[in-house]
């Protein structure tokens, strides 16, 4: 478990890596893997944002990694000031970065769900369009999901079909993917979104991999139309539609089946309190009952 508040040896460490004292603002929403807090630099008056992960996760290292490698990604992603992968550094045992703060907040309650869905579609576009030579620090994205245990569900509806025309998914052109696009991860400033968050699973992956989630995500929040409105945002601004569409949702289902309630609390920190986990298994259940007939 990881403490609420940054202990002092995380905050003695997060001032030796900005280069000034910094002190806690206040804790920042939209997950619970890692415990993510905004500081204040004291003298420079920047604002900086520390996240701390569970002893032993190799979150923290993907990230440093990852943000290195986008060199701040043209002002879309945050930069890295300061890595501590095993937390020896601060002597907390917990893995931590320390990155700058990305202009707006996590919020999708203040922006309409088509608007949004345009703008999602458009960055998503833009990411993936950064240039190949950047990929090659990256992991493989679909080796690491086709490996993960969750994948071995029985109980997804798809257990059966699906494993016959994966191997489609997986010849397909790499780009770099976020991993985890969906709307708590991204920042918005008065109606514009600002900036893309959380990197730490970031990898080579087809372009599918990212816009299926994304599509489950506005299916869970908003429902089906809201969730091709940013698919049609998507392939405008990529200049190119998404091959096996309908297989690569049925992907993100069945990588989704055995714990779409336990997304509740990230939801509620970003706004939605009426949803209920009840309501994200029966959506979830709707979509996978709407895309699965949709398949070869």
């Amino acid at each position: 478990m990881i403490e609420p508040f940054p202990p002092v040896e995380a905050l003695t460490w997060a001032a030796q890596a900005a280069g000034e004292p910094v002190r806690v603002v206040r804790r920042l929403p939209g997950g619970t893997h890692a415990a993510t807090h905004l500081l204040a630099a004291t003298e420079s008056r920047r604002e900086l944002v520390l996240r701390r992960y569970p002893p032993g996760d190799t979150a923290a290292a993907n990230e440093a990694r990852v943000l290195t490698v986008l060199d701040g990604l043209g002002g879309q992603a945050p930069r890295l000031l300061g890595a501590d992968p095993d937390g020896r550094r601060s002597r907390t045992g917990e893995p931590t970065v320390l990155i700058t703060r990305l202009p707006g907040r996590a919020d999708i309650t203040s922006v309409a769900p088509d608007t949004a869905a345009v703008h999602l579609g458009q960055v998503l576009a833009r990411l993936h369009g950064t240039p190949p030579t950047l990929l090659s620090g990256l992991r493989d994205g679909m080796a690491a999901a086709l490996a993960s245990p969750t994948r071995a569900d029985a109980a997804a509806p798809s257990a059966r079909m699906l494993p016959a025309h994966v191997h489609r998914l997986a010849e397909a052109e790499e780009v770099l993917t976020h991993y985890d696009f969906w709307s708590g991860n991204v920042l918005w400033d008065d109606g514009a979104l600002t900036g893309v968050i959380d990197w730490s699973g970031a990898s080579r992956a087809p372009r599918g991999f990212d816009v299926a989630w994304c599509r489950l995500d506005l299916v869970l929040l908003h429902g089906p139309h809201t969730a091709e409105t940013f698919t049609n945002a998507y392939q405008d601004a990529a200049g190119r539609p998404i091959a096996d569409l309908p297989l690569w949702d049925v992907f993100a289902l069945t990588n989704s089946h055995h714990a779409v309630e336990t997304w509740l609390p990230n939801y509620h920190d970003v706004g939605r309190t009426d949803l209920t986990a009840e309501d994200l298994r029966e959506r979830h259940t709707a979509w996978t009952d709407q895309r699965l007939p949709l398949c070869p």
